[in-house]
């Protein structure tokens, strides 16, 4: 991946957190400490190997470890919609935008394309040591 898909990479997870962060406050007073703190925990690991992966030379484990982990964050994120968490404001199931999970599911497929795109690069570079 270039530095410019690197900065795109950075910006859309920025944003990401930042949303995944509001809505996730709103999560019923019961998961708080479960899933929601699953999913928080999950979000910042992701990030952590996106630093990791821009500053080691050999990228294949640590690229593995990012799709594995955005992976799971999807799949917790789809459980929380499945439980219908995201319909919940300040602890309390109410009429809420229903757009929540879209818009995060959203912002959550683009990274994934992202991260697909520096595995593909560095593969048909040869780098994918």
């Amino acid at each position: 991946m270039t530095n410019k898909g690197e900065v795109v990479l950075y910006r859309k997870y920025f944003e990401m957190i930042k949303l995944l962060n509001t809505y996730l406050n709103h999560f019923p007073k019961h998961e708080k400490y479960a899933l929601a703190n699953r999913i928080r925990d999950n979000a910042y690991e992701v990030y952590d190997l996106i630093v990791e992966c821009q500053k080691r030379y050999y990228k294949k484990t640590t690229l593995t470890q990012l799709d594995v982990s955005h992976e799971k964050l999807r799949m917790q994120l789809y459980l929380a919609n499945e439980l219908s968490y995201f319909n919940y404001k300040d602890g309390r199931l109410g009429s809420v935008n229903p757009n929540r999970y879209l818009s995060i599911s959203r912002l959550i497929d683009e990274i994934g394309k992202l991260i697909g795109a520096w595995i593909g690069k560095l593969k048909t570079d040869g780098n994918f040591k």
